[in-house]
């Protein structure tokens, strides 16, 4: 297999930075089951192992963990093995996390997942499941942008140099013609790298004329008035693609297969109980998010903000392809060497005896 060719400087110093939900708790603030999860009399720990550690976001679009630790499915699977929790605000932290051995299992973005990847010489990581598609959006003020040709010469928001939905605007500017320097901002869109938590602000202001993001500071810029030019959805094949997925520690992997086949299908029935139970499913994920957050979100952001996200077990890892492909064309990213990233065994196998068809790796499975 052909050395992976490094990430371009900029971007790979920015992934090293540690952004982190609360200040001076390591490289994620802890999440507490506040005694709503308690270990069943009896159970028995997997392999032995007294913990596994995993880690999310405090955002809708990873549903999932959200759900799954409100309820307990992923302690209910683990038996006597505890789950720990750690919740980020961003993917190169969750990635330094894993790196660093502070957690095993997360649950994070198709862009910080290739940019691990390749930055360890797919040595760190593999994508074990899918969990979420679709749920970003390019919000405008109205006022000033009433067509998508109106967004050339205006100030777009977009979470991080690099992250998932910078890379996708770029791509998108690009498709229409326009140019603009991927590492400054500048050109005939002016690109501004916005923290999500800050965005819904700087769009009040005025000092952005609209965001390309993902759910809820997408609902939350409508409630403040803005409209939604553009779903990502209707630009990818039958409208999804991969927005979260779920990784592990390659290591933790060969060490503890069977721990990480019991999240694995702590996963699929959390998404199963989602599914058959939405507004419950909602209220656990709201909960969860004020736990862990310190804030509910108020139902005018909540309501549209679940109703645009997509539940999958599988990956789509086609279009995780496709969203490296884009990286590059960018300039963003190097040509990276993604064969391998993908390992899928555990979970086809937890599909097979549910009766469901397995899940595809696009060719970017382990051999």
């Amino acid at each position: 297999m052909p050395a992976t060719k490094p990430l371009r400087r900029t971007l790979a110093v920015l992934a090293a930075l540690p952004l982190l939900v609360l200040a001076g708790c390591g490289y994620g603030s802890q999440a507490k089951d506040d005694g709503g999860v308690e270990i069943a009399a009896g159970a028995e720990q997997i392999d032995g192992l007294d913990s596994v550690r995993i880690g999310y976001f405090g955002n809708i679009t990873h549903a999932t963990p959200l759900v799954g630790n409100q309820k307990g499915f992923f302690q209910k699977e683990l038996g006597a093995t505890e789950a720990k929790y750690a919740v980020f605000s961003a993917g190169p932290s969750e990635i330094e996390a894993l790196n660093s051995g502070s957690i095993d299992i997360g649950w994070i973005g198709p862009s910080p997942a290739i940019n691990g990847y390749a930055k360890s010489e797919g040595k760190n990581l593999r994508i074990i499941g899918g969990s979420a598609s679709g749920g970003v959006k390019l919000v405008v003020n109205p006022d000033k942008i009433k067509t998508l040709e109106d967004v050339k010469g205006k100030r777009i928001a977009t979470p991080q140099l690099g992250n998932t939905q910078d890379v996708a605007f770029l791509n998108w500017v690009a498709e229409q013609g326009w140019e603009v320097d991927a590492l400054s901002g500048k050109g005939d869109v002016t690109v501004v790298r916005s923290d999500n938590k800050v965005t819904p602000d700087a769009f009040q202001s005025g000092s952005v004329d609209g965001a390309w993001v993902p759910e809820p500071t997408a609902s939350r810029m409508v409630a403040q008035g803005g409209k939604v030019l553009l779903d990502e959805s209707t630009l990818w094949p039958d409208e999804k693609f991969v927005i979260t997925n779920i990784i592990v520690r390659q290591e933790f992997l060969k060490e503890h297969p069977k721990v990480v086949e019991a999240v694995l299908r702590a996963s699929v029935a959390t998404n199963e109980w989602i599914e058959a139970n939405p507004d419950e499913a909602k209220a656990a994920a709201n909960a969860r998010l004020e736990k862990d957050t310190g804030k509910a979100l108020p139902a005018g952001v909540l309501d549209p903000a679940w109703e645009s996200i997509r539940l999958t077990d599988d990956p789509l890892a086609a279009t995780l392809g496709a969203q490296a492909d884009h990286a590059v064309e960018t300039g963003l990213l190097d040509q990276p060497d993604l064969k391998g990233i993908y390992d899928l065994r555990l979970l086809n196998k937890i599909l097979k005896a549910k009766g469901e068809p397995a899940v595809d790796d696009a060719g970017l499975g382990v051999q």
